[in-house]
């Protein structure tokens, strides 16, 4: 099986063309004002209209978000899946009020962190943000891969957190991640997405496939 890409953090029509020209199975905005990615319902929705081809899935990040906040996106911009910054129990009775598959955000330190239940739509994986950090993420850093090499998750799940073209074919060999969540690794700058590096970042990571775990 192909390995799944999600290009997150999207903002201008030339990231959002590459990501899905070449082949990208999700395309993500965030919508935490915190971010430097950070775009509002309306120019999320702009940026969907602009391109004429075929979307892949879109995926909405949200963090801490209430369900108003949730409520007046979804009636500007079409989502298919909710990312959320939030805990276990929050994330259900999202899933619950909106009727959208539902991707926990996961941050981890050793393997006593990575999840269990086994009721959500699915899980991304990536490593605990510094302590001064501003928000939640992987904030360009890498997990240890290792981590992940003897875990059987219950649902779904996708590596993020400081993949680059460079390292992203090391890091699936490594984790055995069946999909990967790239943001920072493919810019020239914060938010403004490089179509060579979207382009090759997707390239190494369909050259290299996920251990068999059967």
């Amino acid at each position: 099986m192909k390995t799944g890409v999600k290009i997150c953090g999207l903002m201008d029509s030339d990231g959002l063309r590459s990501a899905c020209e070449t082949g990208a199975d999700w395309i993500g905005f965030v919508f935490f004002a915190k971010s430097p990615r950070f775009v509002t319902p309306q120019e999320a929705a702009e940026l969907v209209a602009s391109y004429r081809g075929t979307l892949p899935k879109i995926v909405g990040l949200f963090v801490k978000a209430s369900d108003e906040q949730i409520a007046a996106t979804l009636s500007t911009v079409r989502l298919d899946i909710l990312q959320l910054y939030d805990t276990p129990e929050r994330a259900r009775a999202i899933k619950a009020r909106f009727g959208l598959p539902v991707w926990l955000s996961c941050a981890i330190t050793d393997q006593n962190d990575l999840p269990t239940e086994s009721d959500l739509d699915g899980y991304v994986i990536e490593p605990r943000a510094p302590d001064n950090a501003s928000r939640p993420g992987g904030n360009g850093i890498s997990l240890d891969w290792t981590l992940l090499q003897s875990w059987h998750s219950p649902a779904p799940w996708m590596l993020a957190g400081g993949l680059n073209p460079d390292n992203i074919a090391q890091a699936i060999a490594a984790s055995g991640a069946p999909a990967v969540d790239v943001s920072s690794g493919v810019e020239t700058a914060p938010g403004r997405k490089s179509p060579a590096l979207i382009r090759n970042f997707i390239k190494n990571a369909r050259g290299t496939c996920a251990p068999d775990r059967k």
